[in-house]
């Protein structure tokens, strides 16, 4: 394609094709300093695309490809180009990643211990783990959770952190200096806004960490937990997997471990102090 770049997640390597300079100059500036494949060699390719010649220019409208492809699509305009390759890196993830089983949940981790938040879009994850990086603790990652069926660790996949609506004007106060990339109106998911990583999470992104607590997120109630018992998260941890039956006996066994392991709490909370609080609190506790 015309213009093209490559970058390494955590164990994953992406090459990412586009018609256009502008996302492909988003993403070379909100990852600069993430390293490149190793050898050279991507684990996957995303490809952005128009899907007629002369959407290039007219009305430029920007269709999601790869090596995995959803067919029909719905192309976003070229001003959410950065989102539309950060979606096709997320496609490529869910329906090509073979070597990890993938958990849709946030992770961060402190003194080698990973804490995983999964929920439903709106559960709060992201803000979250983007609120407990300002606090020190290490982002392992905001999409996906990526859990190692041979060793039962967590591996680090930090990209950015996607945040919406009121999560981003919470972010912008909590984390002054932080770099961040375009204000994206407008777009199926609402208004939108990546957060890089810190330093520190980029650093140390080939660092595993231990899985050592699971909470299950809900924003928007009075506060509340109880404990989730290991049959309860096993079947929501299958449907929060996009790839749980593709590995078949291997994530069967992995995610086994995982909930026979690890201490689990649903938690409801009204705002994001309360959270943060009830997070350090079960940390101290069970972690």
């Amino acid at each position: 394609m015309r213009h093209s770049t490559h970058l390494r997640i955590g164990p994953v390597g992406f090459r990412v094709g586009s018609d256009w300079r502008a996302p492909v100059a988003a993403l070379e500036d909100l990852y600069r300093d993430y390293p490149v494949p190793q050898d050279g060699i991507p684990d996957f390719n995303v490809r952005l695309f128009a899907a007629r010649f002369w959407r290039r220019w007219l009305r430029p409208s920007v269709q999601i490809g790869g090596d995995f492809v959803i067919p029909d699509a719905a192309p976003l305009p070229l001003a959410q180009g950065l989102l539309a390759a950060e979606m096709a890196m997320n496609l490529q993830m869910a329906l090509g990643q073979r070597r990890y089983l993938l958990l849709h949940a946030s992770a961060v981790e402190r003194d080698g211990k990973a804490l995983l938040m999964t929920g439903e879009s709106g559960a709060g994850k992201s803000t979250l783990a983007a609120l407990l990086m300002a606090r020190g603790w290490r982002l392992l990652g905001d999409e996906f959770a990526l859990l190692d069926p041979a060793t039962g660790m967590i591996h680090g996949f930090p990209r950015l952190i996607s945040l919406k609506d009121e999560a981003i004007g919470v972010m912008e106060r909590e984390a002054r200096g932080a770099r961040w990339g375009p204000l994206l109106e407008g777009t199926p998911k609402g208004t939108i806004r990546h957060l890089v990583p810190d330093a520190r999470s980029v650093a140390a992104m080939e660092q595993p960490a231990a899985p050592a607590l699971l909470l299950f997120p809900s924003f928007g109630f009075e506060a509340a937990e109880r404990e989730v018992f290991p049959s309860e998260c096993f079947v929501r941890l299958t449907q929060a997997s996009t790839n749980y039956v593709t590995l078949g006996e291997a994530g069967f066994d992995a995610l086994t471990g995982l909930v026979r392991g690890v201490a689990a709490r649903a938690i409801d909370y009204p705002d994001t102090r309360t959270a943060i609080a009830t997070v350090e609190r079960l940390w101290s506790e069970l972690a």
